[in-house]
């Protein structure tokens, strides 16, 4: 996987009295594009008070002709792998040590993200690996394949969730509930009211961190920006209005309501939908071989004038993820699990072993497993749970290597990805 390399995310710490300059978010993939040049200019800062510190800071990203201290989070995907807590020990740092006041709420919602792209994928022969978190970094691969565009629409999603919930929850001075509206009316028999989530905040911040990572502006660069946005706004669309009664005894004459985000697992499964429906970009490769000429981009514009604001887009066509590529960073699906039986299975975890065995070519091997589960639990007053352990043989189901391939496996593993 390629192209959304964490490691280049820089933060900078001033200390208070000194100055900077800091590019404002893109608001859409193309504002700075043409020429080739900085995408923007000019002073705009966003200043951030660290509440236990009680130390202002500065949140910029690094310009060429500024002098400050860059603190460079190396490595962000493979740091909060383990953990989803993110240190001051995350941060290479020289000289006095600061709290970034969101940037545990940016690496919460990065974790989050990826913790989802897991969920979504477990069952499917590319199951978001952790090869596919470290990207360009290694083997400086910017593919934009339709699984580069789940990732950055997921993890765009994740820190723009987080930050908005903390936000609504109170964490951060700078911000609270969204009270704009209250005390309007938004429709027949209720009014706009409560707190609602805060998601222009978070909207805004997220893009800070996450859509200044694209410094390029190529086709790959557009795409990868569109994708981002793609999943903020996935976040917007999956919010839901929550009402609460006023009335005489009840009655619920008028009701006061406010917008909540959804569960993350909504916004998953909603951005889940958009992958299997993703669009294939069809570049015109002359014009694009003209680089960053006036044809090059107008070829790029042309390509991106009938996509949806809501539609993921790729560029490249997945490889075949049945087989091992050690420089892909592909594992293959030999030595899988997958599911055959089980309660409350869906149709899509019921296939999984014709998925990633059958038609990779593999076959399914059915073992034995002894596994220890809490069991004949009781109450004991007061207050405790008690309970036995208990072991039990468990049948899992792995692909493995058969002696003669089924002749037709390669046809079959390059069916479509859709359910």
């Amino acid at each position: 996987m390629g192209g959304f390399d964490y490691s280049q995310l820089h933060l900078i710490n001033i200390r208070v009295g000194g100055s900077c300059s800091f590019p404002p978010p893109r608001s859409s993939p193309w504002e700075g594009a043409e020429g080739g040049g900085p995408a923007h200019s000019g002073p705009v800062v966003q200043r951030a008070t660290d509440q236990n510190k009680g130390s202002n800071l500065l949140l910029v990203t690094a310009m060429k002709r500024s002098t400050f201290l860059i603190l460079s989070i190396a490595g962000l995907f493979g740091a909060i792998l383990h953990t989803a807590a993110w240190s001051v020990n995350n941060f290479l740092m020289t000289g006095p040590k600061a709290y970034l006041t969101y940037s545990s709420s940016v690496a919460a919602g990065a974790h989050s993200g990826m913790e989802e792209c897991k969920f979504q994928f477990g069952w499917e022969r590319w199951n978001c690996p952790e090869s596919a978190l470290q990207l360009s970094t290694h083997n400086r691969l910017r593919s934009a394949t339709r699984e580069t565009s789940f990732v950055h629409a997921i993890s765009s999603a994740g820190v723009m969730y987080t930050l908005t919930r903390n936000c609504s929850m109170g964490d951060f001075e700078s911000c609270g509930c969204d009270d704009s509206r209250n005390g309007r009316v938004g429709g027949r028999g209720w009014v706009w009211g409560g707190c609602s989530d805060n998601v222009e905040f978070g909207e805004r911040i997220s893009k800070l961190f996450v859509d200044a990572l694209e410094t390029g502006h190529d086709t790959r660069a557009l795409i990868n920006l569109h994708n981002n946005e793609v999943g903020r706004l996935a976040v917007k669309a999956t919010m839901r209005r929550t009402c609460k009664c006023h009335g005489v005894s009840g009655s619920c004459s008028i009701q006061t309501c406010w917008l909540q985000l959804a569960e993350f697992r909504e916004i998953g499964n909603y951005l889940k939908i958009k992958y299997d429906q993703a669009h294939k970009l069809e570049m015109d490769k002359r014009r694009m071989r003209a680089g960053n000429s006036a044809d090059s981009r107008g070829a790029t514009a042309e390509t991106f004038h009938h996509v949806h604001a809501t539609e993921l887009v790729f560029l490249e066509d997945s490889p075949d993820y049945c087989t091992r590529n050690a420089s892909l960073g592909h594992h293959g699906t030999e030595g899988r699990e997958c599911l055959q039986t089980g309660k409350n299975l869906s149709q899509w975890e019921r296939k999984s072993c014709r998925r990633l065995c059958t038609e990779c070519g593999l076959r399914v091997e059915e073992r034995r497993t002894e596994v220890v589960a809490s069991c004949n639990c009781k109450f004991h007053w007061c207050c405790t749970v008690r309970c036995e352990q208990c072991r039990q043989l468990v049948a899992k189901h792995f692909c493995t290597r058969r002696d003669t391939a089924a002749p037709n496996h390669v046809k079959q593993r390059n069916k479509g990805h859709k359910r």
